[in-house]
């Protein structure tokens, strides 16, 4: 397998993990800043479990990052591009 053949396995990974619409919902939260689990169980409403399940799997796919707060664990974009990509995307179906 050649590496354009390996990057392009991996950036359609990246896209599964966009293809969720709870994953979505707590990305576009995480574009207003930081915030823990419970911030984002109020917003995205969804059970704490399904919160916690899904930043796993977005911080796996490297789209958000973490930072522990005494108990607390705070969640943010991982970069700006994960910000370009919501973007672009929103920009798109409003075409």
């Amino acid at each position: 397998m050649g590496t354009n053949e390996a990057m392009l396995g991996e950036l359609a990974e990246v896209f599964k993990v966009f293809g969720d619409e709870t994953r979505i919902r707590i990305l576009f939260e995480l574009m207003e800043g930081e915030k823990n689990v419970g911030d984002i169980v109020k917003t995205v409403d969804v059970s704490q479990p399904t919160v916690s399940h899904q930043l796993r799997i977005l911080k796996q796919a490297k789209l958000v990052k973490s930072r522990r707060e005494g108990k607390s664990m705070y969640y943010s974009l991982d970069d700006d591009h994960v910000r370009t990509i919501i973007s672009v995307g929103m920009e798109h179906l409003m075409e």
